[in-house]
């Protein structure tokens, strides 16, 4: 198994054109893919199938925190990229960095598949998305939860155990104070 290549901005150009010559397919599809799942792999397996070359872009830490607030990523950029180069199905990835403008990865490659989930883009965004890549393919989830779905479980199995200690302990601290009381 080769480990996938990560790629920069930069240097996608020269990659995507050599991939034209050959008449290579190119998929696209992009995520934070923090913590990730075997929904993952599922959705990135499909992806593949929709081309002969897939192409991750991965949003960075900042962008991450960003959109989804200071706890996140879970996992930090440098290993979700090597993680995901790991996957069959996934041959190139891209980190895409906060100063990126606006889907300036799918203009850049415009793909001849970009692959997407429900949550990704608007019907509108997708109708304007037409005008950069030749095909379009929403996916629906691949795996029963999503990694914020499990972090929330996570977090509040955490709260129960932390609530359920705190009960016991403060009763108990409660019932010596009284038995202090009592006590002459």
């Amino acid at each position: 198994m080769t480990l996938a290549t990560t790629r920069t901005y930069q240097d996608l150009p020269d990659l995507i054109a050599e991939y034209r010559r050959q008449h290579k397919k190119i998929v696209l599809t992009q995520g934070t893919f923090d913590m990730l799942h075997i929904g993952h792999a599922r959705y990135l397996k499909e992806a593949k199938s929709y081309g002969d070359v897939l192409i991750v872009g991965v949003d960075s830490d900042e962008k991450v925190s960003a959109r989804k607030g200071p706890d996140r990523p879970i996992v930090p950029e440098a290993e979700r990229l090597e993680m995901l180069g790991h996957l069959n199905s996934v041959d190139h990835v891209v980190l895409k960095p906060q100063t990126a403008k606006r889907w300036a990865l799918i203009k850049l490659i415009q793909p001849d598949a970009l692959i997407a989930t429900k949550k990704t883009y608007t019907k509108t965004e997708l109708e304007e998305l037409k005008k950069y890549c030749q095909k379009i393919v929403v996916l629906e989830p691949m795996a029963t939860t999503s990694t914020s779905a499990k972090l929330r479980l996570v977090q509040v199995g955490a709260a129960k155990k932390i609530e359920k200690t705190l009960s016991t302990r403060l009763v108990k601290a409660i019932e010596e104070v009284l038995l202090e009381l009592k006590t002459p």
